[in-house]
């Protein structure tokens, strides 16, 4: 394969001068350059990461670890008044400005402005109905608002369901004068309003959107306003189920935050005669879809760059339709602000095969490595990788070496022989699956662990899928980390600017991997769930699940953690686990009378890290508690009750001389009572 298809394309190097190396914390940790304030005014949460470097970082110290068990909910605002839906899962994180919170929640996506020392609605803005937020595949994944100012006035901008951008006033919720324009759709106002279909180069009808045989489009995560420019991602349907060919490509837009003028579009998938095409064999370009954009945003506005975290090509599993490397897919691109021209990228997957895509934001931090200042740009990922460059040049900080990796035998796929290996830092987590990482609490569980893999084909990661033929009679593939294990978006990982260490939540996690004739599962006919008109050969199927023994992971603990990393230089500090035992493993059955350790919850870690503290809950479906822990070593500092489990990623703020924690919660709650999703607000005394 060409190397230019591996490797970034390096325009130039940053100069770089010599740092003396200062001891931090332990006398372990090289201080790096300097904490960036990134567009966040001290005490605010001005994105939904915090900042435009995406670190989850606040200095507000009011809690700290002598109070932190004092805190108390302060008050809960109530998202199930915004869906019809009991079972809303609230996935937006707030943000703070100016004295405001500012959310979206329901299907609808209503945006809220919401007092932050009482929790009461000031004003609303609903998108009026229309036949595109019908057919949205994605109408409850609403990540939050975006912020910017201009000329003076305070805008909130929101992206929908139905793929319309909003402008509106942070104080009143009013719609922008000048931006954007009407829609020839009753209910919709006169002004402050975009229709992204509309420069996204596919014929759609204004109501009803793109014809679903073309295709479908959606978003989820906000946009980012950056030196005047709004940058908008977007999202596709859920993973796993594709069973057809064609998609819309994931192309991201630009326009004017003053006047809503579309101003670039970058080609997720190389068109004709742009760099990268040629690595679409087949033609594949023309009608293959995905490679979205769909994780938060960062950017460097000093460097004019933005950076943009990509999806996995259609159909997640199954690429021999589309042989060849796939740019930009399941890649880091780094795409200058006012042109949207690619500066640099590198693709941490070939041919992806395993939808291991790039679920969330990248970093940046500038670091200190070997003496030498670094402005870095830090991507975790779903295979448990941290891949570390000069966010400007595009250079790995640590060697990435091509590797080979195993072969597949599915008939029509086409495999890349190589897959890039970060030298530095470790994996963090489980990656393929051998014996010896099966579960030994008992002899009599390590038996039945080994019965439950003897016909599964286990390997290191990369192992390709099979097929339900393969001559060998594997019933499947061990895939670990499974497309949901690794880091996902729902926690997401934290980084703190002071010190350039990395806090990163993950979850062990497998899955079957087994492919069936497409045909089995789609006749071809018109469904609501399915884009596209041709069915695949082959697809995902049913019957290679292996990774759970009578509800116990098949897996040696921890089920999850949070490890931290020094991105001065590569090292691992140290890990704890995910909260603690659930009780339905402390108390199963086949677990009477064993002394087993804390195991962590396997679920994705919700964190956020300020100047004393790391603050996290144990994620969707865990224990309704609050936990903190020393960021310095790990221990554990303290846990508070809160109404229900948190769901997504947490904020905090200083509020009139206050320090809040704002957690996205939805589930059951102490008291047994099932909480739909909301917001809990928690303040010390």
């Amino acid at each position: 394969m060409p190397s230019e298809i591996h490797r970034p394309l390096w325009f130039s190097r940053l100069a770089v001068s010599s740092l003396a190396l200062s001891l931090f914390l332990m006398g372990a940790v090289a201080v790096p350059v300097m904490a960036q304030n990134a567009g966040n005014p001290y005490g605010e949460w001005r994105y939904i990461w915090a900042d435009m470097s995406s670190t989850r970082y606040s200095p507000v110290d009011q809690i700290n670890a002598d109070n932190f068990e004092d805190l108390e909910v302060a008050w809960v605002w109530r998202g199930d008044n915004f869906s019809p839906s009991p079972d809303f899962i609230m996935r937006s994180t707030p943000i703070y400005v100016d004295g405001m919170l500012y959310t979206v929640a329901g299907t609808r996506r209503t945006v809220a402005a919401i007092d932050p020392s009482t929790g009461e609605t000031i004003w609303t803005f609903r998108e009026p109905y229309t036949e595109r937020w019908e057919g949205s595949p994605r109408k409850n994944y609403g990540r939050g608002v975006a912020y910017a100012e201009v000329d003076g006035r305070g805008v909130i901008y929101v992206v929908t369901p139905a793929f319309f951008l909003h402008a509106l006033d942070a104080k009143t919720g009013e719609p922008i004068e000048g931006f954007g324009g009407q829609m020839p759709i009753d209910g919709f106002p006169e002004t402050g309003t975009v229709d992204m279909m509309a420069t996204l180069g596919h014929p759609y009808d204004v109501y009803s959107g793109v014809d679903p045989e073309v295709g479908a489009i959606t978003t989820s995560s906000p946009p980012l306003i950056v030196n005047g420019v709004i940058i908008v991602g977007n999202s596709a349907h859920q993973g796993g189920g594709y069973t057809r060919l064609e998609n819309i490509p994931g192309d991201v837009q630009a326009f004017d935050a003053r006047t809503g003028e579309h101003l670039w579009t970058f080609h997720t998938i190389p068109r004709a005669g742009e760099f990268g095409n040629d690595t679409w064999e087949n033609d594949a370009w023309e009608w293959t879809g995905n490679t979205n954009v769909w994780a938060p945003l960062s950017a460097d506005p000093d460097a004019n760059l933005v950076y943009l975290p990509t999806d996995a090509p259609t159909n997640d599993y199954f690429g021999g339709f589309r042989p060849g490397d796939n740019l930009f897919s399941s890649s880091l691109v780094a795409v200058d602000i006012r042109t949207g021209e690619r500066r640099w990228h590198f693709q941490m997957i070939h041919h992806d095969i395993w939808d291991w895509d790039l679920p969330v934001a990248t970093q940046l931090v500038d670091v200190t490595v070997d003496g030498v200042e670094i402005p870095a740009a830090v991507q975790t990922s779903k295979q448990t990788f941290v891949y570390a460059f000069n966010r400007v040049t595009g250079e790995p900080i640590w060697p990435i070496e091509e590797r080979p990796v195993p072969p597949g035998d599915v008939p029509g796929e086409w495999y890349s022989p190589t897959q890039p290996f970060p030298s530095r830092p470790a994996a963090y987590e489980l990656q393929g699956l051998s014996e010896d990482d099966l579960m030994d609490f008992t002899p009599e569980l390590r038996a039945m662990a080994l019965e439950a893999v003897s016909d599964v084909k286990l390997g290191p990661i990369f192992t390709p899928y099979v097929h339900l033929d393969n001559e060998d009679g594997w019933r499947s593939a061990a895939q670990c980390p499974s497309a949901t294990g690794g880091t996902n978006i729902p926690g997401g990982p934290v980084i703190d600017p002071t010190s350039g260490i990395l806090y990163v939540q993950s979850r062990k996690a497998c899955s079957g991997g087994v492919l069936g004739p497409g045909s089995n599962r789609d006749d071809g006919s018109p469904q609501d769930n399915q884009p596209g008109r041709t069915v695949v050969d082959f697809a995902s199927a049913p019957g290679g699940g292996f990774a759970a023994i009578d509800g116990l992971p098949i897996f040696k603990p921890p089920y999850g953690r949070i490890t931290a990393i020094d991105m001065n230089t590569g090292e691992h500090l140290w890990w704890i686990p995910n909260g603690d035992t659930p009780d339905e493993i402390a108390e199963h059955p086949l677990l009477e009378g064993v002394d087993i350790p804390n195991t962590g919850y396997q679920g994705n870690a919700t964190a956020l890290v300020t100047s004393t503290l790391l603050m996290f809950a144990e994620g969707r479906g865990g224990r309704p508690a609050w936990y903190a822990a020393d960021k310095r070593t790990g221990e554990r500092v303290g846990s508070v009750e809160i109404p229900a489990p948190v769901n997504t990623a947490p904020m905090t703020f200083l509020h009139e001389g206050v320090q809040y924690v704002v957690v996205p919660i939805a589930g059951e709650g102490p008291d047994g009572e099932r909480i739909p999703g909301s917001l809990a607000a928690l303040r010390l005394p």
